[in-house]
């Protein structure tokens, strides 16, 4: 069956490879992925999968089902497509959306054989409103018993951790004046954001190491000469738990709170994006993908081991309900980072391709064993149930 799925990959990757150019060249931001979840979901179609549009209510969401009819595991594979502004598809997703359908498809041609189901799930607006998010508090993963991504990167990475997140706004009202003939009439509101940012500034001395907290002033006056009576400011919180985030919010709050105080000015605070939690990697799981990709040919020394985790993932969302992981697949050997043209265009190189399709492999061999050993996947499950 290994010789299948990887035959298969094989034998269609000029397909692949074709879909992967064409999201990378039609580049959407999040939650208008159109022409990205169509080639996909049609491919899908060709290959027998039973395709939900919209699914959770997201336009350019979707869930694609094969089931064998016989008793088995759920395998969820998280297919991603949403681009950056201005920088394209400098994040690799053109990869990680064909990819995730290249392994569910490979996939079903032995699902027959190995009872079970495979679902790939579209997941839109990752780099911003995250799609997963969304999904997983409407319940779509809940049935799963293992959840897959592979992300591209300039090396092999095991699947590691990722920062909670909340991303907060502050609005601060003041009142308008002369700020020359009379300041005295007027309530500074980016006096206020200045204040918070002053406050949040001493917080930071007495954070664990791991938090982050980073933001930037959206409005702040419109002319120097007039006392600003409307400023915000956005922040993002980041920690390695949930709960510390949740803890560090209120005390950011607290110093938002007190600059409208101290100011005179009024706040107002919302989530002008949806929480991150953080990735939790079942490490039976991982250790699987990894030998998947020894087996493949990939020399040991050049996966590495992630140590922390730098960035926010909506993939925390569905690691907190499912065992999940979410590894990194080299498409350059160049030290590109992501978010950066460089990577942008290794994401459309003969590397990148390579990468794409030593991803799809390794996963699709990952979910042919958690489908025919049940042993592994009771050590998944326990391994989850322990950790949560």
């Amino acid at each position: 069956m290994k010789n299948i799925i990887i035959n298969h990959i094989e034998e269609c990757k000029d397909q692949y490879i074709s879909i992967c150019e064409y999201i990378g060249e039609n580049p959407e931001l999040g939650h208008e992925e159109f022409k990205a979840a169509k080639i996909l979901t049609d491919y899908l179609k060709e290959h027998d999968f039973k395709v939900e549009h919209g699914t959770a209510g997201l336009p350019t969401a979707f869930k694609a089902t094969v089931d064998s009819g016989t008793e088995g595991p759920t395998i969820g594979i998280m297919a991603e497509y949403d681009a950056l502004p201005e920088l394209g598809h400098a994040c690799g997703h053109n990869i990680i959306g064909t990819m995730a359908i290249a392994a569910g498809i490979a996939l079903s041609k032995v699902i027959n054989k190995t009872g079970g189901k495979i679902i790939v799930y579209g997941t839109p607006a990752e780099e911003t409103k995250g799609g997963k998010v969304t999904m997983a508090e409407k319940g779509e993963f809940n049935n799963l018993d293992i959840a897959m991504m592979v992300h591209p990167l300039n090396r092999y990475v095991k699947s590691g951790s990722s920062l909670a997140m909340d991303a907060i706004q502050f609005e601060f009202t003041g009142k308008s004046s002369h700020a020359a003939a009379s300041p005295h009439e007027g309530i500074n509101a980016l006096d206020a954001v200045i204040q918070t940012f002053n406050s949040i500034n001493a917080l930071r001395q007495h954070i664990k190491p791991d938090a982050r907290i980073h933001g930037i002033i959206t409005e702040g006056g419109k002319a120097a000469n007039i006392v600003p009576d409307y400023a915000v400011a956005q922040f993002y919180v980041r920690a390695n738990e949930r709960a510390y985030v949740n803890e560090l919010i209120k005390k950011v709050k607290n110093c938002a709170k007190a600059a409208a105080l101290s100011t005179g000015a009024t706040m107002t605070h919302s989530f002008y994006e949806l929480s991150y939690d953080n990735m939790i990697t079942n490490e039976h799981l991982s250790e699987t993908f990894t030998q998947n990709l020894l087996f493949l040919g990939v020399p040991i020394e050049e996966i590495q081991t992630e140590t922390s985790g730098s960035g926010s993932l909506d993939m925390g969302n569905v690691s907190q309900l499912v065992p999940s992981i979410h590894p990194y697949i080299q498409i350059c050997k160049e030290p590109y980072a992501c978010h950066t043209p460089e990577f942008r265009e290794a994401s459309l190189s003969n590397m990148g391709f390579d990468g794409l399709l030593l991803g799809a492999k390794a996963m699709a061999l990952t979910g042919l064993e958690v489908l025919l050993n049940p042993r592994l996947l009771e050590n998944i499950k326990n391994e989850f149930e322990n950790r949560i």
